[in-house]
Parts: structure tokens; C-alpha cells; sequence
């Protein structure tokens, strides 16, 4: 495998015997072993069933059997996410004995694609949260400077790209989850559609606002993981029967004749001095590259009582019964949603409806629309740490681009558009019409293909 690289560019030399899958998987692993204990991305590697997954992936293509790009390609799981005879933990001491018997279903559609499970990444407990600074397990640190966040939940997903320990990982995404370490880690994280991939077997947290997704180190790696998991899936309430694009194939019809919209009002408020610097550099460089950018007014949604109310609808027989097994900043923030209300909660679910149809409208006008994805790049530990108080409004801070493209149910990912002079990444956001991820991807790929942000590596990778 050598230095770092892409599923993109790995996937033709796996086809072609230039490399094994038990190769690749060795060396990540390997990585693991190296890097972990310095950033604790990882809760555990799958050394073994890797290994054995790995064997079976190179039987395979010595038959002549190729499954497709993600074939002998090791991905990770944030651990809400169900692998058969392997813990699931959401991070949390409520899971200790929680040993699923059945993949969730996007582990089988990755495994039917050949993919290798590698491990379970670190998060925010119970996904409650944009730091990974509440875990069972310790704090997840940022490759690019260890003394700061990776952001969360997904926190260990983005940490564990962004360091080569795995080619791609898969997170949850309710409030920008996928997005916001994405963007802190410098990698790419993409939110398809709301009920473009199945949820089944995943730890919830808000089933209204709940997306899984991919955090990778390249846009057309993006395409080639949400081609293997998206779909309609019977066993998934939340599940859309709609075809699925050719994700690809599309990344080649580029951003030219594209409208995009730019909602300055809320999502450019009060951004740090390097971050606004560095959109507004990526914004002239996005004009090269479509037929149109314009700016755009948007009513954008704000309240927080549904994902309260379903999350204390979730965890609250096991808050009455064991409150003792969450950390207690995680039970207090259940809590929040005691006192919401059915008539409430039915009322902001009609919102949320509401708010899902009526954004269509945007898009008549616009093909795509362009933010910031965190208002700030990642925030130090130690000071987050120093003010308890402040860990929460940090984290909502930096959800807040983030947050409302999960009410909307918009497709939306994080790409690398600059550095802090600190070195630290700095995300853009590219969100687009419902089932629309082609378009979202189109222009990502363009924008990322004509920038060299994404080349950078963190120097932990050595």
C-alpha cells in the first residue's frame, strides 16, 4: 500500500494483482497498532475476522471474482453501528453486554461489495455530542494537531481516515456528525438524503434526523461507498423506495451549467477570521467552475425539541432504570427532552414536514447550495476541558452550519477548502435537492479536483 492513498486509486491495483487485500489490511493494521494509542480512534480493532475477511477477498479475485471497487478495502464503523459478533457500545458502559447477532444492514450491503470490517471507531457517547470528548473510552484526537478535537460524534471515524488506519469509515450523522470531524480532520463527509441509506441496526439517536454516511479521503471515494450502501431496505421504516444514481460515473459530467446558491444571512454569521477567508478564496474559485453563483435567503430551521424529545424517548427506560451507566453530562442532556410534550413534539414533527417540502423550493432557482461547514476549525481540548460550561456551546457552535441541512433532509458533504495558519483544515459544504447526491457530489469533485487541499496529509501519517 505504501504511503497514503485513496480508494480510487487503490481499487484499479486490486484489480489488476498489483495489490492484495490481506496487504492493505496488514498495513492498516499496522497503522492501528502505531497510531491508536495517540489519537484513540479506534475502541478495537477486528484483527482477526479482518484478516480472515481479507483471505477470503484475495481468494476471491485469484478466481476471477471482483465484487466491484470496495473490494478487499478495510472500513471502519462508528461503533453504534451493528457487526454481528462484535460489541456495539455507542461509547457508553450502558452497552457493555451488547453483542449483536446480525450486521446492520449497511455492514452486509459493504461486505456484499467486498469490503473488509476493520474495527470499531471511538465517538461521542450515545452520539450526543459534536466533540468525542465524552466517551467510555477517553477523548478522540485530531491527527492534525492532537491537542485539539476531532469532533463528533463521529469523532474516531474522521481521526481514523484523516490518519491512513483505514481507507473509509462509516458514521451517523443527526446534526452534522458526519460533516463537522470530517471537516476538522480535513477529510470528506458526505450526508446523503434522509432515507437514502438504511438505518437498521444502528443505535439511534433522533430516528427523524438520524443519516449514516461515509467519511473518506476523496470525493469519488464518497461516490463509491454511497453506491454500495444506499438503497431501499424493506426492514427500515425510514427507508426510501427510489432508484440509485450511478454516483461515479456522474463525478465525469463536472460543474458546468450548475446554479449555485449562496445563503450568507445565517451560515457566514460570526466566522472565524481564516475560516470566512478561506470561503470566500474557495468561493471565487467555485465561480470558474459553474454557470452561476448567487446569493440566497433562506428560512432556516433552529429548534432542537424534536431530537430532544426522541432522544429521551429512546433512553428513557434505561435513564429511570440505570442512570449511573451514562456520563453524566450525556444523561443531563436525555433529560432536556422529560418535558417536551406529545402535543409538542407532534407539533415540531409536522414542522420538520414541513420544512422538508417547502426547501424544495430553492431549488427551482438553484442547483446547489454552498456554506461554511463549521464556523470555526477545532477547538483546543485542554480549554474545552479547563470550562466545562463551555463544551456544549462549542459544540452546538460548531454543528451549527451543519444542523439544519439534517432537518431539511437535504444530501450535504464536507470537503477540504484550506488550512489555518496553525495548519488546522478548514471544511466547505455543498448541499443540493432531495436525492440529488449526484449533483452534490459533481461539484465537489470538480471543486476538490482543481484545488490541491485534499493532497495534504497530516504529519502523524509520517
Amino acid at each position: 500500500m505504501g504511503s497514503f492513498t485513496t480508494i480510487s486509486d487503490l481499487a484499479p491495483r486490486l484489480g489488476r494483482g498489483e495489490i492484495s487485500p490481506l496487504e492493505i489490511t496488514r498495513e492498516c493494521l499496522l497503522r492501528i497498532e502505531k497510531l491508536n494509542g495517540r489519537l484513540n480512534a479506534f475502541i478495537g480493532a477486528m484483527a482477526e475476522p479482518a484478516l480472515e475477511e481479507a483471505r477470503a477477498r484475495e481468494a476471491e479475485i485469484a478466481r476471477g471474482v471482483w465484487r466491484g471497487p470496495l473490494h478487499g478495502i478495510p472500513i471502519a464503523l462508528k461503533d453504534l453501528i451493528d457487526a454481528r459478533g462484535v460489541p456495539t457500545t455507542a461509547a457508553s458502559a450502558l452497552y457493555d453486554s451488547r453483542l449483536p447477532e446480525h450486521d446492520a444492514e449497511v455492514v452486509r450491503r459493504l461486505r456484499v461489495a467486498g469490503a473488509v470490517i476493520i474495527g470499531k471507531n471511538n465517538l461521542h457517547e450515545c452520539a450526543y455530542g459534536g466533540s468525542s470528548l465524552i466517551s467510555r473510552f477517553g477523548d478522540v484526537h485530531n491527527p492534525w494537531d492532537r491537542e485539539r478535537i476531532a469532533g463528533g460524534s463521529s469523532g474516531g471515524s474522521a481521526a481514523a481516515v484523516a490518519a491512513g488506519l483505514a481507507c473509509a469509515a462509516i458514521g451517523t450523522d443527526t446534526a452534522g456528525s458526519v460533516r463537522e470531524p470530517g471537516a476538522l480532520c480535513g477529510c470528506v463527509g458526505l450526508k446523503p438524503t434522509y432515507g437514502r441509506v438504511s438505518m437498521r441496526g444502528v443505535i439511534p439517536l433522533s430516528t427523524s434526523l438520524d443519516h449514516v454516511g461515509p467519511i473518506v479521503a476523496g470525493v469519488a471515494d464518497a461516490a463509491i461507498v454511497l453506491e454500495a450502501i444506499a438503497g431501499y431496505d424493506a426492514g427500515d421504516i425510514t427507508s426510501a423506495d427510489l432508484p440509485v444514481t450511478d454516483y461515479i460515473s456522474g463525478l465525469k459530467e463536472g460543474a458546468r451549467g450548475l446554479r449555485v446558491g449562496v445563503p450568507r444571512d445565517y451560515f457566514f454569521a460570526e466566522l472565524d477570521r481564516e475560516v470566512a477567508s478561506a470561503m470566500e478564496h474557495a468561493l471565487g474559485g467555485i465561480e470558474t467552475l459553474v454557470a452561476e453563483v448567487k446569493e440566497v435567503k433562506l428560512d432556516v430551521p433552529t429548534d432542537r425539541t424534536l431530537q430532544a424529545a426522541e432522544s429521551y424517548a429512546y433512553h428513557a427506560e434505561n435513564v429511570a432504570r440505570n442512570p449511573e451507566l451514562y456520563h453524566p453530562e450525556t444523561l443531563g442532556r436525555i433529560r432536556k427532552g422529560e418535558s417536551v410534550s406529545a402535543g409538542e413534539y407532534i407539533e415540531r414533527r409536522r414542522e420538520l414536514d414541513e420544512a422538508r417540502r417547502t426547501i424544495g423550493r430553492v431549488f427551482a432557482d438553484f442547483d446547489l447550495l454552498v456554506t461554511p461547514t463549521t464556523p470555526l476549525p477545532a477547538p483546543s481540548i485542554a480549554d474545552l476541558k479547563a470550562n466545562p460550561e463551555a463544551l456544549r456551546p462549542a459544540e452546538l457552535c460548531l454543528l451549527r452550519n451543519t444542523r439544519p441541512f439534517n432537518v431539511w433532509g437535504l444530501p450535504a458533504i464536507s470537503v477540504p477548502c484550506g488550512f489555518t495558519e496553525s495548519g488546522l483544515p478548514i471544511g466547505l459544504q455543498i448541499a443540493g435537492p432531495h436525492w440529488r447526491e449526484d449533483l452534490v457530489l459533481r461539484l465537489a469533485y470538480a471543486y476538490e479536483q482543481a484545488t490541491d487541499w485534499h493532497r495534504r496529509r497530516p504529519a502523524i501519517i509520517g
